[in-house]
C-alpha cells in the first residue's frame, strides 16, 4: 500500500511539518486494487501490534490486523466494501501484551455520545456557495474592520423537541437561525464552542476527545460545512474554539494512547494539569506538532472555517502554571517559560500567516506575556488579536461597584487606554464571566430593576467605544437574569419582558451604528482611533472621549479638507466623489460615514442639566444615540467657543443619570489639545469652592437614590 503513505509522507510527519497529515491519517473512502471500501491510518509508535475493529467484525481484534509502515510507527489496512457510516475503533496491543480499544485521533465522525466510536464518513464533494465570502476575506484588512463576536455554545442555543438527540439542534437549523439572528442584532462573527467532538456535556467542549471531527450532536460533518456555509452566504464569520492545550483522560482518547505516553509528556511534571486532571500535549514531539497544527489547518481547508480562538493559552506558556513549587520542572535555561510551547505557536502561526486568505488565529491569554500578537519575524508569538482579559476583570470590578462608591475606582475603566495599544486586543465580556456563582451581566449590576439595566446599558455603550474589537457571549444582549448552563436553552421568553426588551432593542440599535460609522472600529490599534476628552471626572463618574477614522480629515479655513493629525492622504487616493454617508463631500473614496464620534457616559444616576463637554473646533454635533436608544429625530447641538476639558471649544447637554450620548461631528482643526484641565466657568477659588459644596449635594441626592446605601 505504497500509493497511501510514500516516503515523503513519512518523511514530512516524521518532522512535523504533514500539513496535509488529514489526508492519509484517519479513515479515507477509496478504491484499491479495483475494489472501494476505506483505509486506515494510525499513528501508534509503542504498540506491539494494531487491529481496525468495528460492527463488520465482531470487534473482534484478531479479524482485521493493521500493517506497520516501515519505522514510521503508522500503521493501515484497507478494509474492502465498508462504506459511510460504520463505527470502528482501533484494538492496541501494548508492550504489557494488554488490548486496548481506542477512537480514531484523526477520525473525521464520532458516534453520538455516550457512544465513544469513530464512524467512517465522506469530506468530498460538498458543494459550497461561499465563493463571494471568501474572495472578500481575502481582501479585508481586518485590523481596519468591524468586528462584534457573538459567542455561542449551540448546545444551550436554542433546544429543539427530539428527547432522542437530548434537544440539540441541527447544524443546518443553528445556521439559519444564527445567520437571522446575527444579521437583525449587528453581530459580524459567531464564536462557537464546543464543536470538536467531547464526551462530557458538562466540559463545554474543552475536554476533546475528536479534534478532527465536529460533534455529532448536531448533525454530521456535511451538515457542519451546510452551516458555516450559511452563516457566510449571509455575511457572518465563523471562529472556532480550539484546545491545543490539553486534553481528558477518557479511556477512549489521547491519553496513553498506544499504551505509553504518546500525546502527552511522560513526566506528569510536564504532561499533566494537576488542577484540571487533564493531560498536556507534548510540544517537542514533531508528530504531536503536526497532529495539532494540521488540525488547525483542517478546519481552515475543509470548513472554511474564518478564525480559531486558542483557549488557554497561558497554560501552555508557563511550566509552573497551576503548579506548587517542586511540581514543575524549569527550561533548559532555568526559566518556567514553556519553550517548546513558544515554538510551536510560532510555527502554527507563521503557517496561517502565509495563508494571506484572511483566516485569523485568536489567543486567550490572561497574563503579560508579551508579543503575543506581533509577528514571529519580529519577535512575536504570531496570534492576529489576542483576549483583553485585564480589560474584562477592571470593566467587571467597576461595574459591579455601587455609584456611590465609583468615583474611588474610576481609573479601572480608564486603566485600558494606558496598554490598548501594546497588543491586537478584543474586549470580550464572554462565557466565563456569567458562571460557576459569578452571576449573569444584569444580576451583576447594582440597583433596582430598572436600574440595573440603565448600568449595563452604559457599561455596553463604553464598552462599544473603547478602542479593540469585541465579544459578547449569548443570553447577555437581553439581559438574561440566570447563570448560563450548558444543560438548557437560554431564556429566550425574557424578550417578552419589558426592560429586556428595552436592552435588546438598545443593544441591536447601537451594533447596526457600530457597522454604519467606521469611527468606531477603522482605527482601534492605531493613537488616533481613540483620546480622551476626560478621563478625571472621577467626581461626577463621567466619561468622555473621541474615536476617529483613520487618517480623518479635517475641514480647513478654505472648506478643503485634509488629512487628520499625524497622517496625510496616500497617493492612491483620489478626488473623485465619495458617496460617504453623512458628508457628501469630495476627497475620499472609501465607504461610510467620514465622522468622527464623540461619546458621553454618567455612571450615577445623578442628572448633569448642563454638562459641558470638550471638544475640537467643529461647527456642530449631530446627536445618534443616547440611553433610549437611537436618535428619533436629528438633533444638532452647537459647537461654541468656551475652554473646557483642556479644549477651547465644548458643547452642553442635558445629561441624564446613567445617561448616554454618542454624537457625530466633524473637525475643522487639528485637535492638538490636552485633556488634561476640568471645565472652568470662573477662574476663582470662590468657584472651586462653590463646585466641591455642589458636588457634596448632589452625593447626597446619590444617596437619597440608592436606598440600599443610605
Amino acid at each position: 500500500m505504497d500509493r497511501f503513505f510514500s516516503e515523503l509522507d513519512r518523511y514530512l510527519f516524521g518532522v512535523g511539518r504533514h500539513y496535509q497529515i488529514y489526508e492519509k491519517m484517519g479513515a479515507h473512502p477509496c478504491t484499491f486494487e479495483e475494489k472501494e471500501g476505506v483505509h486506515f491510518a494510525v499513528w501508534a509508535p509503542h504498540a506491539k501490534a494494531v487491529s481496525l475493529v468495528s460492527d463488520r467484525n465482531g470487534w473482534n481484534p484478531e479479524a482485521n490486523p493493521m500493517i506497520r509502515v516501515e519505522d514510521s510507527g503508522i500503521f493501515e489496512c484497507f478494509i474492502p466494501d465498508m462504506g459511510e457510516n460504520e463505527l470502528y475503533k482501533y484494538a492496541i496491543l501494548t508492550q504489557k501484551d494488554e488490548w486496548i480499544y481506542k477512537a480514531d485521533p484523526y477520525g473525521f465522525f464520532s458516534e453520538f455520545r455516550p457512544g465513544t466510536a469513530s464512524v467512517t464518513t465522506d469530506l468530498t464533494n460538498f458543494s459550497w456557495n461561499d465563493e463571494a465570502w471568501m474572495e472578500a476575506r481575502k481582501k479585508k484588512n481586518m485590523d481596519e474592520s468591524p468586528m462584534m463576536i457573538y459567542e455561542v455554545h449551540l448546545g444551550s442555543w436554542k433546544r429543539e423537541g427530539n428527547p432522542e438527540r437530548n434537544g440539540f439542534i441541527s447544524y443546518q437549523k443553528a445556521g439559519r437561525d444564527l445567520a437571522e439572528y446575527c444579521n437583525y442584532m449587528g453581530y459580524t462573527h459567531v464564536e462557537l464552542m464546543g464543536i470538536a467532538e467531547h464526551p462530557f456535556d458538562g466540559s463545554w467542549g474543552y475536554q476533546v476527545t475528536g479534534y478532527y471531527a465536529p460533534t455529532s450532536r448536531h448533525g454530521s460533518p456535511k451538515d457542519f460545512m451546510e452551516m458555516v456555509d450559511i452563516l457566510h452566504e449571509a455575511g457572518i464569520g465563523v471562529i472556532l474554539d480550539w484546545v491545543p492545550a490539553h486534553f481528558p483522560k477518557d479511556a477512549h482518547g489521547l491519553a496513553d494512547f498506544d499504551g505509553e505516553a504518546c500525546y502527552e509528556h511522560p513526566d506528569s511534571r510536564l504532561g499533566e494539569h494537576p488542577d484540571w486532571g487533564t493531560k498536556i500535549f507534548n510540544y517537542g514531539k514533531t508528530e504531536v506538532q503536526n497532529f495539532l497544527i494540521a488540525n488547525a489547518l483542517y478546519w481552515y481547508e475543509l470548513y472554511h472555517i474564518d478564525g480559531l480562538r486558542v483557549d488557554a493559552v497561558a497554560s501552555m506558556l508557563y511550566l509552573d502554571y497551576g503548579r506548587r513549587d517542586g511540581e514543575w520542572l524549569p527550561n533548559r535555561f532555568g526559566g518556567n517559560g514553556n519553550l517548546e510551547a513558544i515554538e510551536f505557536f510560532k510555527h502554527l502561526n507563521s503557517i496561517i500567516r502565509k495563508r494571506e486568505d484572511g483566516s485569523m488565529i485568536i489567543a486567550e491569554e490572561s497574563t503579560a506575556w508579551p508579543n503575543i500578537t506581533k509577528s514571529p519575524e519580529e519577535g512575536g508569538l504570531g496570534f492576529h488579536f489576542k483576549w483583553n482579559m485585564g480589560w474584562m476583570h477592571d470593566f467587571l470590578a467597576y461595574m459591579k461597584e455601587d455609584p456611590l462608591y465609583r468615583s474611588y475606582h474610576h481609573n479601572k475603566m480608564t486603566f485600558g487606554m494606558s496598554y490598548a495599544y501594546s497588543e491586537k486586543f478584543i474586549l470580550v465580556l464572554s462565557h466565563d464571566e456569567v458562571v460557576h456563582l459569578k452571576r449573569s451581566m444584569i444580576e451583576k449590576m447594582p440597583g433596582i430593576e430598572e436600574e440595573r439595566f440603565q448600568n449595563l446599558k452604559a457599561g455596553y455603550f463604553f464598552m462599544l467605544g473603547h478602542a479593540g474589537k469585541k465579544l459578547l457571549f449569548m443570553g447577555q444582549d437581553f439581559g438574561q437574569y440566570s447563570e448560563w448552563s450548558e444543560a438548557r436553552s437560554i431564556d429566550w421568553y425574557l424578550l417578552e419582558e419589558r426592560e429586556n426588551r428595552s436592552l435588546h432593542n438598545f443593544m441591536r440599535d447601537l451594533l447596526h451604528l457600530y457597522q454604519e460609522y467606521p469611527a468606531f472600529y477603522e482605527a482601534d490599534y492605531e493613537y488616533e482611533g481613540f483620546s480622551w476628552v476626560n478621563a478625571d471626572d472621577s467626581s461626577r463618574s463621567i466619561y468622555s472621549f473621541i474615536r476617529n477614522r483613520k487618517n480623518h480629515y479635517v475641514i480647513g479655513k478654505s472648506g478643503e479638507k485634509a488629512a487628520g493629525k499625524n497622517n496625510a492622504f496616500k497617493e492612491t487616493e483620489t478626488e473623485e466623489a465619495s458617496e460617504s454617508k453623512g458628508t457628501g463631500s469630495k476627497g475620499l473614496n472609501r465607504k461610510g460615514h467620514e465622522e468622527s464620534l464623540l461619546f458621553v457616559v454618567n455612571m450615577t444616576p445623578v442628572e448633569r442639566a448642563d454638562y459641558w463637554v470638550g471638544m475640537p473646533k467643529s461647527k456642530e454635533a449631530k446627536l445618534l444615540f443616547t440611553e433610549e436608544g437611537k436618535a428619533k429625530e436629528e438633533k444638532y447641538f452647537p459647537v461654541v467657543k468656551g475652554e473646557c476639558d483642556g479644549r477651547n471649544y465644548h458643547l452642553a447637554y442635558p445629561l441624564k443619570g446613567y445617561g448616554i450620548a454618542l454624537f457625530s461631528f466633524v473637525e475643522e482643526e487639528e485637535d492638538r489639545e490636552a485633556n488634561t484641565k476640568p471645565c472652568p466657568e470662573e477662574d476663582s477659588i470662590e468657584k472651586k469652592g462653590r463646585d466641591e459644596r455642589k458636588e457634596k449635594t448632589r452625593q447626597g441626592e446619590l444617596v437619597a437614590k440608592n436606598p440600599r446605601t443610605a
